[in-house]
């Protein structure tokens, strides 16, 4: 279904959120012509102002974006065009009836009659507002066909917490009209892990456990908590990155050619990879989990402070701001095959990546030894794809071998086409197109992994065992290296 009208209600669209990664976005969709037409952008949000202070706000706030990204004042004054506000008080029940009425009478400032078209109310709040706003949405008859719900993460903070939130929505919306964000899942570079695998004859038949040593992934960041630090005080790495992106891209790597590219089917495959997840006990939560801290350091050449210096964090936090791990698929194309997760603050860079470590050739004829080949699917900073081979060295004759590496950029590649994946996703939202979003017994199965971790966890907390300490601007504890090299493997930056 494809929308000719729409509109996108931003409840909480003064937060953080809104206005560095929801209507950066959506200024982008409007920039490159994606956005359809008739069409209109409702902030909702506590502060007392009308439309146009809003708009002066945004524009104050969008001077702080980076470069490419920030409009100049002609091209923000069109697209405020499209901006709009009111001031909502989200725990009354009146505020709601004015939102339903904005929503079904045409503006006075729009000039002219709009088709009935698509609401897509994009919940920018704490996820423990969510059933009360879901509740409030059903009583006015905010919860019709033509309406979607988008839900940012994190959904609750342990497995009952997650049914709950889902039982709240699932009571007023359907699964089809609820859409779980996952930000990471918009990305041109995981896009183009499904047209990889199943688009090409080349490495499908590769994609198993006769072929492939190990897979790693890294989601890496260089920043510390900076003023978040009572929101990751309650979140942590393991909740924050872990239980959700790491999990997604986990499952798009592993699961079985779907039968169709309907959002369904791609989501029951990525539901059965969860499921076939080799499921931690306490002892093997202590063996193949390592859960660190950031101590003070160095960091792109600056010194920062440790984590229990930030802002809003207990001297003697517990909390962890690094987690490596290592787990198996345990099905027929997987079963043996370590993949390793990691994911933390004040690393050494900020990037995320995949690493698929090939096997090496079962009897070596050239002089050696070699590295084994491997397909890097690069997330950020930049999107793109480097397969690591090995080729002839020079014309001596003797058969050297040296490394050598096919390397495709994405934002050199389709230069005319690239896309953040804020702006995909809010574009397959208003489009209602849901392959892109999580499904309810996804999210709930994600959960129900990783919550003997977080059990292990307490366990250890209340013996006095808190996470490992490392140095801002190093790769985490020795203990992660330590976690992968038990397999005779290392980190992609070690090898």
């Amino acid at each position: 279904m494809s929308a000719t009208s729409f509109d996108l209600v931003l409840i909480g669209g003064t937060g953080d959120l809104a206005w560095r990664k929801l209507l950066p976005a959506l200024f982008q969709a409007w920039r490159h012509g994606k956005l359809p037409a008739d069409g209109r952008i409702l902030a909702v949000g506590r502060n007392e102002m009308d439309s146009a202070g809003y708009r002066e706000w945004l524009q104050q706030r969008f001077r702080d974006l980076p470069g490419p990204a920030r409009p100049g004042a002609e091209a923000f004054k069109r697209f405020a065009a499209l901006l709009h506000y009111i001031s909502m008080d989200l725990m009354q029940a009146e505020p709601y009836q004015r939102l339903r009425r904005w929503l079904k009478e045409p503006q006075a400032d729009e000039g002219r009659e709009r088709a009935a078209g698509t609401v897509v109310l994009y919940l920018a709040t704490s996820p423990h507002l969510f059933p009360q706003i879901c509740g409030q949405l059903c009583a006015v008859g905010l919860n019709g066909p033509e309406v979607r719900v988008v839900l940012e993460k994190p959904l609750g903070h342990d497995l009952e917490s997650a049914r709950a939130i889902n039982r709240a929505v699932g009571a007023v919306f359907s699964e089809s009209q609820a859409l779980r964000i996952d930000h990471y899942l918009g990305k041109s570079a995981v896009q183009n892990l499904t047209a990889l695998r199943f688009g090409n004859a080349l490495f499908e038949p590769l994609w198993r456990r006769e072929s492939i040593a190990s897979i790693e992934i890294t989601l890496a960041e260089s920043l510390g908590v900076g003023t978040r630090g009572e929101f990751y005080e309650r979140t942590g790495a393991l909740r924050d990155m872990v239980q959700n992106h790491a999990l997604q891209l986990l499952t798009m790597i592993a699961m079985e050619p779907p039968s169709t590219a309907d959002a369904d089917a791609i989501r029951n495959e990525k539901l059965k990879v969860l499921q076939a997840l080799k499921p931690f006990t306490p002892e093997s939560a202590r063996r193949d989990v390592v859960r660190g801290q950031y101590r003070a350091g160095v960091c792109e050449g600056r010194a920062v402070p440790g984590y229990a210096e930030e802002v809003k964090v207990p001297a003697h936090s517990r909390c962890e701001t690094f987690v490596a791990l290592r787990t198996e698929v345990c099905n027929w194309r997987w079963a043996g095959v370590p993949f390793y997760l990691r994911t933390g603050k004040r690393l050494a860079a900020g990037t995320a990546y995949i690493v698929v470590n090939f096997r090496a050739v079962p009897h070596p004829i050239f002089p050696g030894p070699h590295p084994a080949n491997r397909l890097v699917i690069k997330l950020q900073p930049e999107d793109g794809l480097e397969l690591h081979l090995l080729a002839a060295k020079g014309h001596s004759g003797a058969g050297a071998l040296a490394p050598v590496s096919l390397d495709l950029d994405f934002d050199k590649a389709f230069v005319e086409d690239r896309v953040g994946a804020y702006e995909r996703l809010l574009l397959e939202a208003i489009h209602g197109r849901l392959n892109l979003f999580v499904r309810s017994d996804e999210q709930e199965e994600a959960w129900r992994w990783v919550e003997p971790v977080l059990r292990a966890w307490r366990e250890d907390d209340a013996a006095g065992l808190g996470p490992r300490p490392y140095a801002a601007g190093s790769w985490g504890p020795a203990a992660a290296s330590a976690l992968v090299a038990r397999d005779g493997f290392s980190w992609a930056e070690e090898s």
